[in-house]
């Protein structure tokens, strides 16, 4: 583990200018879903991150040819001569990403069978995949548990269906999209997600020729066609990733603008940013001109110096304030002055980070109990959901081991703001979701280093 660990010398504020690229929440449904397509697809902005690798490995068993495009960040993909793969081939995969179950849809329509591995993610809660698997069987997919994976087939061809999510589960909600586009039929999904990343995974698969309607009420209907094109793409820019910095500007009463970042998918985390005391400028794109270059548009996140303030907050699906943005944003509310709640309605295990900032001179204490609004669904289910977080905390180095994603970024950010040195082990696994953290951990002046 000595070659995954980062030396992190606390106490500098960030300051300068770092950019996000397309989503990856976002990036790698598209790339499944140019399976689905009977042309080459265009994706731009693509991130180099390990996730993207991870499918671009997978599409590459199953035939799809990938390609760097002229463009950085670009790839092509093309869906000439998709093919089975070995299980052992596709094993190779098993545990390194959750993305796998979503090839079943576009690999039922193109071959008629699918295998899925073993399926890997961070820990933070089981996050089954009986939705996915439910809602395979209802458009009439086959599926058989082995103790290496999953084989579906689809002896008779998929067809349109009904179908009611007990929770807005965005995995689940572009499982159906993936394979209900080309399903024969119509199908109605009733309490899908919403989130934008799910919005433009539909703005993808529309311009591949899907018919998709959102209604109101989170009811997506689609309309099954005999065939789909391929598209060329922008994504939106990510917005975890935008808030993970925003929030290290905070803790470290640092300096940040974060380009590409944009403003109508971050309006929950920004209205809680400014309760806290933390301020924000939003920057336009402005077009090159004769003689101008042009700008990229983006946001500018800083502490004005003073106090922060304590803040209850909820987590939930969109347009509530979001999962993702809770782990880095609490290592802000250890310098805010008073106690903040922070109750997580989505994942039941992902307080577990808050020991290691206890650890650094953090005072959080964790709850089974709904805070600070209504019950949710891990109410009275011995689940640590609620944490209750007293400051301003002095931090201080540690070593820490990171768990899951997000968390780690989350224990990256307490090392930045703390005194002293810190070790953080792990520090890979934020490569699955920030692409070149370390570069732009430079670029804002932070002082760390490989040992």
């Amino acid at each position: 583990m000595t070659d995954d660990v980062l030396v992190v010398h606390g106490g500098t504020p960030l300051q300068g200018r770092i950019r996000v690229r397309g989503a990856k929440n976002l990036v790698s449904k598209a790339m499944v879903a140019a399976l689905l397509g009977d042309s080459p697809s265009r994706l731009f902005d693509v991130p180099k991150i390990r996730d993207v690798e991870v499918v671009r490995g997978l599409l590459g068993l199953h035939g799809v040819k990938v390609t760097d495009g002229d463009d950085d960040g670009e790839l092509i993909f093309d869906p000439a001569n998709v093919e089975s793969a070995s299980t052992d081939q596709i094993n190779v995969h098993a545990g390194s990403s959750r993305i796998p179950i979503l090839f079943c849809g576009p690999l039922l329509h193109r071959l008629g069978h699918a295998f899925i591995p073993d399926l890997g993610g961070c820990h933070i809660g089981p996050r089954p995949i009986d939705f996915h698997l439910q809602a395979l069987r209802e458009f009439g997919a086959t599926v058989d548990k082995t103790p290496e994976g999953l084989h579906l087939s689809a002896p008779n061809g998929l067809r349109g269906t009904k179908f009611a999510l007990p929770y807005p589960s965005v995995g689940a909600t572009e499982q159906v999209l993936l394979t209900a586009v080309m399903a024969e039929g119509v199908t109605e999904l009733r309490n899908a997600a919403v989130e934008p990343e799910i919005i433009d995974l539909i703005c993808v698969l529309q311009k591949m020729g899907a018919i998709i309607k959102v209604h109101t009420d989170r009811v997506i209907e689609i309309q099954g066609v005999p065939k789909l094109h391929g598209y060329t793409h922008r994504p939106i820019p990510d917005r975890i990733e935008a808030a993970s910095w925003a929030a290290a500007a905070l803790a470290t009463r640092g300096h940040v603008e974060v380009l590409g970042a944009e403003q109508a998918d971050m309006m929950t985390f920004l209205n809680v940013f400014r309760s806290v005391g933390g301020e924000y400028e939003v920057t336009d794109a402005r077009p090159p001109k004769l003689g101008h270059p042009g700008q990229e548009g983006g946001i500018r996140f800083w502490h004005p110096g003073g106090e922060l303030n304590a803040v209850a907050l909820e987590t939930d699906v969109h347009p509530g304030f979001m999962t993702d943005w809770q782990q880095p944003l609490v290592v802000a509310l250890t310098q805010a002055r008073g106690l903040s709640i922070v109750h997580e309605t989505v994942y039941e295990q992902r307080l577990g980070y808050t020991e290691a900032l206890n650890s650094m001179g953090a005072n959080i204490q964790v709850y089974r109990d709904c805070l600070g609004g209504t019950p949710c669904r891990f109410g009275r289910r011995n689940f640590k959901h609620s944490a209750v977080i007293a400051g301003p905390s002095k931090l201080h180095a540690a070593d820490l081991v990171i768990p899951d994603l997000r968390a780690g970024f989350s224990h990256l950010i307490a090392a930045l703001a703390a005194e002293g040195t810190s070790r953080v082990y792990g520090v890979d696994l934020i490569n699955r979701g920030y692409e070149d953290f370390e570069a732009k951990l430079a670029d804002l002046g932070a002082h760390v280093e490989r040992p």
